[in-house]
């Protein structure tokens, strides 16, 4: 999109952000939901872009169902953004969350000896959601972004990333640097590792290779870091999550702990493909197929 459509988007979503900021959370969640399934998402082509990944990864599926799980993923990005926007009231109603899953005891253990963690994680969900719940453990926990295409709206909505929590960090030489710095010290934080990245490996991602970066598996080489995948699943009412914590990414190669970060990413994925952003060209590779 040109600069023009990005200011026009970002504009749009600023007036409807503005809009639902005045709701109760619960119907500002779902009042962002709709606004982004039936008018934001058309508007700004995510929705043709996602049905684009889905008839990719998904030959046989048929175009109803592509349409289905499309607007699905516009809905989820609408109560994302919003949820996110509002990040003190989504922490008090994450706060009680008991999350699962066999990293629970690794991440303890992580803090206990002060050694570095890193959770890796998707767009999957609302991908901040696992960062409450850990905070509202009693950890710190800071994280690596990467700035959306969209500078207009980047600038907003970087603001919700950096206001609570540990520190977060923007993709770019100061921000992995900051980042890394942050692990050194003993340090949590949080990698998005689903985008397309030119400079990193081909990697099988839902059967399809795609190019991937390796930094957290270079970070947990260089800081003897324990990397433990997080996913947040939103749950049927549309608000409420259940968060789970997974066993730690056995250290081993950048391309075997790559590929197994992208099938514990695709599993749940498969699970519940509305809740993954299908927005991304994460298919994309220097040539520009998809």
């Amino acid at each position: 999109m040109n600069n023009r459509g990005d200011w026009l988007v970002d504009r749009v979503l600023h007036a409807v952000i503005g809009g639902a900021m005045r709701l109760p959370y619960e119907k500002r969640v779902a009042f962002m939901g709709a606004a982004m399934r039936w008018a934001v998402g058309p508007l700004a082509g995510y929705r043709k872009r996602a049905e684009t990944n889905l008839a990719t990864i998904y030959p046989d599926m048929g175009a109803k169902t592509r349409r289905r799980i499309a607007d699905g993923v516009c809905d989820n990005f609408g109560r994302t953004l919003i949820e996110n926007f509002s990040h003190a009231e989504l922490h008090h109603r994450l706060v009680r969350t008991q999350p699962s899953g066999g990293g629970l005891e690794h991440v303890r253990a992580a803090a206990e000896a002060k050694r570095p963690v890193i959770f890796v994680t998707g767009h999957f969900g609302n991908h901040e959601a696992p960062r409450h719940v850990l905070t509202g453990m009693g950890l710190t926990v800071g994280g690596l972004y990467r700035p959306m295409a969209n500078a207009y709206f980047d600038a907003r909505y970087a603001k919700t990333m950096t206001s609570w929590g540990g520190p977060v960090f923007a993709q770019g030489r100061a921000g992995t640097i900051g980042f890394a710095r942050h692990l050194k010290a003993g340090g949590m934080g949080t990698l998005l590792f689903d985008v397309n990245n030119d400079n990193g490996i081909p990697v099988d991602f839902l059967g399809r290779p795609a190019m991937t970066a390796t930094s957290a598996a270079d970070l947990a080489h260089k800081f003897d870091a324990v990397v433990i995948p997080y996913f947040a699943i939103r749950q049927a009412d549309g608000i409420s999550f259940d968060v789970v914590i997974e066993a730690p990414i056995a250290r081993t190669d950048q391309a075997t702990m790559m590929a197994e970060m992208n099938a514990r990413l695709g599993h749940w994925v498969t699970q519940h493909p509305e809740q993954w952003f299908w927005v991304h060209r994460r298919w994309k590779n220097k040539r520009g197929t998809i």
